[in-house]
């Protein structure tokens, strides 16, 4: 159980630093996503490719990275 916790606040971590870069390049995170899901007609949210991109390839692939670089520590520390 241990495991999994740490290996969890890794991936939040990663989270954290991979939303933050996301904002500071101006690309949608998932909080703008669904908000962009559940918008009435009142706004125009113009998703790009890049957002499309960063959303359903980067972001997962850096939040596994999140994983193994916790589930290494993990490892390194207490085996």
């Amino acid at each position: 159980m241990m495991r999994i916790y740490f290996i969890g606040i890794f991936i939040l971590l990663t989270a954290i630093v991979a939303n933050f870069i996301a904002y500071k390049l101006n690309i949608m995170t998932w909080y703008g996503f669904i908000e962009f899901l559940t918008a009435s007609g009142e706004k125009e949210i113009v998703i790009r490719i890049i957002d499309y991109v960063w959303l359903f390839l980067a972001y997962p692939i850096i939040l596994g990275f999140g994983y193994w670089i916790g589930n290494k520590m993990y490892q390194f520390l207490f085996s």
